[in-house]
């Protein structure tokens, strides 16, 4: 195989990557407990993203390119996913619960790896202590925050803005918040149907967040760099706590080998996926 042939399949190879990355980010958007920002952080194109969307014009062509497979990925997940989570989180959800676990655990290195890239001191450890125990006891706390609320084109608004937020905001899940608001089955059902009065607005929400913020983490990423990403992989271990499943009532052997099985499932997938974003860096 000529050097032309090797760079056109790795090309080919990063663009499935991408893209599957893009659809574990959009599974971010719509499973409780899960945070696409913290997803793109473990995936190492948070960073990425973020520049892109506080400097527009910079690089534009270059950065679009590099994230139609992304984009394509994160719609592809999140229209896949709610079809499939219903019954999935319905029918299975400790089980499946222990796969994204699994999924986090085995990305966690590789984060860590990125976090301490521009240096690792005292400092940055207590950040990452404190954002994991303030993160815990907030996302701990958070349901009583929250109660039912109306649907209508504000509060979809709203809940496009909390999934803006979880883009910018590392390890924040937004769908724990609309589950909390009462607005979560709505929100899948609206999205499977592809209803209009739902999907407008959240994408409203969801791009006016995005792009306001977007500049101000930029900003922090350039002035402290460690200390941003120490406090991300905080957040990120603490959601992950909060998402180890507690209820195992009628479980039988089968059931708590199969949560074993998905955990180091997840486990391998995270670590190929860490492996091959050291390939293509």
């Amino acid at each position: 195989m000529d050097n032309k042939q090797q760079t056109a399949k790795k090309g080919g190879n990063d663009w499935i990557l991408r893209f599957v990355k893009g659809m574990f980010i959009g599974s971010g958007f719509i499973l409780p407990g899960v945070s696409g920002g913290a997803l793109a952080a473990i995936f190492g194109i948070y960073e990425r993203i973020i520049s892109f969307l506080a400097h527009i014009t910079k690089n534009f062509k270059e950065n679009v390119l590099y994230f139609i497979p992304v984009g394509l990925g994160g719609i592809t997940g999140v229209f896949l996913l709610s079809f499939a989570v219903s019954f999935l989180l319905g029918t299975y959800e400790t089980i499946i619960l222990w796969f994204f676990v699994g999924c986090i655990i085995g990305t966690v290195p590789a984060l860590w790896k990125e976090a301490g890239k521009k240096g690792r001191s005292n400092r940055e450890i207590v950040i990452l202590v404190v954002s994991l125990i303030a993160g815990f006891l907030f996302l701990w706390k958070g349901a009583d925050l929250f109660s039912e609320v109306p649907q209508n084109l504000w509060t979809w608004m709203i809940a496009g803005g909390l999934i803006g937020l979880g883009m910018i905001v590392p390890g924040l899940s937004p769908s724990n918040f609309l589950v909390y608001m009462g607005m979560y089955k709505a929100m899948s059902d609206g999205i499977k149907t592809l209803d209009l009065s739902v999907v407008i607005p959240i994408a409203i929400g969801g791009m006016v967040t995005v792009l306001g913020l977007s500049k101000v983490m930029d900003y922090i990423f350039s002035k402290a760099y460690a200390q941003l990403f120490h406090f991300i992989m905080g957040i990120v271990l603490a959601s992950t706590i909060m998402i180890i499943p507690t209820n195992y009532a009628g479980f039988t052997v089968g059931n708590y080998l199969a949560c074993v099985a998905l955990c180091i499932a997840g486990i391998a997938l995270g670590a190929w996926m860490s492996r091959l974003e050291e390939q293509y860096k």
